[in-house]
């Protein structure tokens, strides 16, 4: 059995094909998946798995360089954001370096997922709650 905290096997193999620069999105219940994009669809229930309980497990197997993130999600009300950069910047600290975040309108981060590796779909119903997670290196 696998050691890590990262159990999917879907998920780990392809955080085990990318390369640095690659892209793997980590989206909302109701983000729309480009056709040609995998998906890995963790989805149960609403709320299940939450999508920061899924950043986290991912994060654990993936050195993260730069995350993008959709403007709408830096204004919601839920808190969400700040727990993930919060999340990012323990991260940061982890691996040794700082990981860059950037923002851009829903719209063009639907247009960016159409070069993902793939799309984890989570039970989350926060809107505008996802992220795409760009491979660094571990050297």
């Amino acid at each position: 059995m696998k050691k890590g905290k990262l159990l999917n096997g879907p998920i780990s193999r392809v955080i085990a094909m990318l390369g640095h620069g690659d892209s793997i999105c980590i989206g909302d219940a109701g983000l729309p998946i480009p056709p040609g994009v995998e998906r890995i669809d963790l989805a149960v229930t609403q709320g299940m798995p939450p999508f920061l309980k899924t950043v986290e497990a991912i994060v654990a197997e993936l050195c993260v360089e730069k995350a993008i993130v959709a403007t709408e999600f830096t204004k919601g009300i839920s808190g969400l954001h700040n727990k993930l950069l919060q999340q990012f910047s323990d991260l940061g600290l982890a691996q040794g370096c700082d990981i860059t975040i950037e923002d851009c309108s829903h719209e063009q981060f639907k247009k960016l997922t159409k070069d993902c590796r793939a799309i984890v779909r989570t039970g989350e119903c926060t809107p505008y709650a996802n992220v795409i997670l760009f491979a660094g290196v571990t050297f």
